[in-house]
């Protein structure tokens, strides 16, 4: 007796098909799984088994065999319980094959039958759309997978509402997608008094996505910015809610089936580990720069991450994705991130602070900085100086634009982005142009050349500054409405690259 039934395999987003072949053969009693399955799945036996007795089924007195197919690719996760008690029912012929093969099945079973929610279940939902599948999942996963939309999703919330429900017996209803959830509450730029350079420098940051390093003295409001940058970027589109929630389903984020048209703001901790920024880990899972995708990812106390750790930075900054390779995985994720780096200038932090700065200045503040390689620290768009703000300062009233008001200029911003970019598939905004596409949409009049030149003679710039340089001024250009870089666009944009040491 054998029969076959589906599920998917994860190589980072995305789901390759997996074929559940069973065979049930002459031999001495057992229950075997092949294929390259790893400790969870081969624990799928006893679930099923108990499963399927509180089904009142029982195993038949034979071998079964159950072949996860392609035998070569490795399987991992607990949501090959179902589609195993699936392939086990329609060859004792509890179940027609033809239904069985009709359905992708995804999902953890507990010992009574009950189907319990596993990660994953947005990307699992494509894959069975794009093999014109239905999909069968637990009830807590229907929510979250119907959001794919191309194919019905039924959510059972048993093993024995699965089965009346392939036999005919009785139907279950689709599910409906889950509701856009709001998300915390925006903070507003306004609570920040004073630093309206740094403000600006973040208007323009996210206005064309550029990575910005600000550094100043402790309690200066480095974090209390970079907190309220989300509330500057306008919400995901209907695809980037899509694209960022598929990886948010892999890490087992989405709750309650929700989506959430908010941009994601990731802020690890300095001690974070390689596998917890890009990704590894068991099953080669997506870290940070992945879960900050299409959102802001913040980092803190910069210098202070591991080496190792920041290196491992400059390739997904510049080419919007990281793959994680490992022994048994080799898997691509998506991460075009906006990184917001924030550093003290020194170790005690007060370098340049009269009557504060300890004795080895400025020598401490090179040492301190100097954890930055300069590959890394030329990929940041824009630098900022963050000074302290005087205490009599605080008792002032508010200045500057609301993030409401800012987020409308950075949203037309980013429509003009969107217009120009519209026929390069690799291109959104401006921190992503290069090449002769940069040249023609970045290209200064002679005064602004001409000072740009003067500008990167003395300051030393690279030539991948000189082109963030440009990049930068055409997002400026941009939020001032401008179809050309004018000599002002360009002389902003320098000023962002300033040294970040000072005596």
């Amino acid at each position: 007796m054998q029969a076959c039934a589906h599920t998917v395999a994860f190589e980072g987003l995305d789901a390759r098909q997996i074929e559940v072949q069973c065979a049930i053969v002459a031999g001495m009693p057992g229950f075997q799984i092949v294929g390259m399955a790893e400790r969870s799945v081969n624990e799928a036996r006893e679930r099923v088994r108990a499963a399927l007795t509180n089904l009142g089924v029982s195993l038949p007195a034979r071998k079964v065999v159950i072949n996860l197919s392609p035998a070569d690719l490795p399987k991992e996760g607990s949501h090959y319980d179902l589609p195993i008690a699936f392939a086990i029912l329609a060859a004792m012929e509890v179940l027609p094959r033809d239904a069985v093969e009709s359905c992708l099945g995804f999902g953890e079973l507990k010992l009574d039958g009950a189907l319990v929610a596993v990660a994953g279940a947005l990307p699992a939902a494509l894959a069975a759309a794009e093999e014109d599948r239905a999909l069968i999942c637990p009830r807590a996963s229907g929510p979250e997978a119907a959001w794919v939309g191309g194919t019905p999703v039924i959510a059972a919330a048993t093993l024995k509402d699965a089965v009346q429900h392939l036999s005919g017996r009785m139907a279950l209803t689709p599910a409906e997608p889950g509701e856009v959830t709001p998300g915390d509450a925006l903070r507003d730029m306004r609570d920040v008094k004073g630093q309206e350079k740094t403000k600006r420098a973040l208007e323009i940051a996210a206005a064309g996505r550029h990575h910005v390093l600000m550094t100043g003295p402790p309690g200066s409001g480095k974090s209390m910015l970079a907190a309220r940058l989300p509330g500057l970027l306008p919400d995901l589109s209907a695809a980037e809610a899509l694209e960022t929630s598929m990886v948010h389903s892999l890490a087992g984020l989405l709750t309650g089936g929700g989506i959430s048209r908010r941009r994601p703001f990731r802020e690890p901790h300095h001690t974070a580990s390689t596998a917890a920024i890009v990704g590894g880990g068991r099953g080669a899972k997506p870290g940070e720069v992945s879960l900050a995708h299409n959102g802001v990812l913040f980092m803190d106390e910069f210098p202070e991450f591991p080496r190792s750790v920041l290196e491992t930075l400059r390739q997904p900054i510049e080419t919007g994705e990281i793959v994680v390779s490992r022994a048994n995985a080799h898997v691509r994720y998506p991460c075009r991130f906006l990184l917001v780096a924030a550093a003290n200038p020194c170790k005690c932090g007060h370098l340049g602070e009269e009557g504060l700065t300890c004795s080895r200045a400025p020598i401490c503040g090179e040492e301190y900085m100097g954890r930055i390689s300069g590959p890394l620290l030329d990929r940041f768009d824009i630098r900022v100086d963050v000074p302290a703000v005087r205490l009599d300062e605080l008792d002032l009233p508010a200045t500057g634009d609301s993030s409401a008001t800012i987020r409308a200029r950075v949203a037309q911003a980013r429509a003009v982005q969107a217009e120009r970019y519209a026929g390069h598939e690799d291109v959104r905004l401006n921190a992503d142009i290069e090449g002769a596409l940069l040249e023609e949409v970045a290209r200064p009049d002679d005064d602004s050349r001409a000072l740009l030149m003067a500008l990167a003679d003395r300051l030393g710039l690279s030539a991948r500054a000189y082109h963030r340089v440009l990049r930068v001024a055409r997002t400026i250009a941009d939020l001032d409405g401008s179809p050309v870089l004018r000599k002002a666009h360009v002389a902003e944009a320098a000023s962002y690259r300033a040294p970040l040491i000072k005596d």
